[in-house]
C-alpha cells in the first residue's frame, strides 16, 4: 500500500523536527520549508497529496501560498497546522482552498487522522474549534488577502506614520490612504489601528 506524500511547511525548526519524528513511520515525508514561497516552489517540484502549512511564515504568509499553489492548479490537499484558535482564520483557510485545520497543540494521533481524512477527499476540522461558527464565514466575508498597496499603507501605519505622511511617501491621498486603512479593518474585522497591526502582524502580513 502507498504511502501518503507529505509536505511540511513550518518556520519553526524544532517545530518542525518534532513534526517529521511524529509523521515519519505513517507517511512519505517529501521535505521541509521554512517560508510559503519555498512552499509554491516545493510543491510544485515535489508534487504532494497533503501539504501541511502554518499561517504565519516569513517571505509569504501561509494562506498567500496556498491561493497561488491553487493558482497553479495545483490539487494538493492543505491541512493548517496552526497555533490560532480563532474563526475568522478556520474561514479564510477552507476559503482559500485548504481542507483541514488542527491546532498545534492538539497535533499527535489526531494530526495523523487529519491527514488521512483529507487525502480520502474529506474535510477535517479539529473538534477543539467545531463549537465557532465556522460555516457561515467560510462563503461570505471577511476577506484577509490584501492588495500590494493595501501592504504598503500598513507596512507605514505599522512604521507609525500618519495617513498624512503616507499619503506623502506613496504619492496617493489622504483620503486614499485611509480608505486603504478602513477597508483593511472592515476585512480583518478590527476597530482599532492597534488590532490592525497585531492582527496583520500575527498573519504574517507584515514582519
Amino acid at each position: 500500500m502507498n504511502r501518503i506524500r507529505l509536505l511540511l511547511a513550518d518556520d519553526h525548526m524544532l517545530f518542525a523536527e518534532g513534526l517529521q519524528s511524529l509523521l515519519h513511520d505513517e507517511f512519505e515525508l517529501l521535505g521541509t520549508v521554512g517560508n510559503g514561497r519555498d512552499l509554491v516552489e516545493a510543491t510544485l517540484r515535489l508534487n504532494p497529496e497533503v501539504i501541511l502549512v502554518d499561517i504565519s511564515m516569513p517571505v509569504l504568509n501561509g494562506f498567500d501560498a496556498v491561493r497561488r499553489i491553487r493558482k497553479d492548479g495545483n490539487a494538493a490537499k492543505v491541512i493548517f497546522l496552526t497555533m490560532h484558535d480563532d474563526e475568522t482564520l478556520v474561514a479564510e483557510a477552507f476559503r482559500c482552498g485548504a481542507s483541514g485545520y488542527v491546532l498545534k497543540q492538539a497535533a499527535g494521533e489526531e494530526l495523523v487522522t487529519a491527514i488521512r481524512e483529507v487525502a480520502q477527499g474529506n474535510n477535517y476540522l479539529t473538534p477543539l474549534i467545531t463549537n465557532k461558527p465556522v460555516g457561515p464565514l467560510a462563503s461570505g466575508p471577511p476577506r484577509l488577502s490584501l492588495t500590494p498597496r493595501q501592504r504598503e499603507v500598513l507596512k507605514l501605519i505599522s512604521e507609525g506614520m500618519t495617513m498624512k505622511e503616507i499619503a506623502v511617501e506613496l504619492s496617493i491621498s489622504t483620503r486614499t490612504a485611509e480608505s486603504h486603512k478602513y477597508e483593511m479593518m472592515e476585512a480583518l474585522g478590527v476597530e482599532t489601528t492597534a488590532e490592525l497591526i497585531r492582527y496583520a502582524l500575527r498573519l504574517g502580513l507584515i514582519s
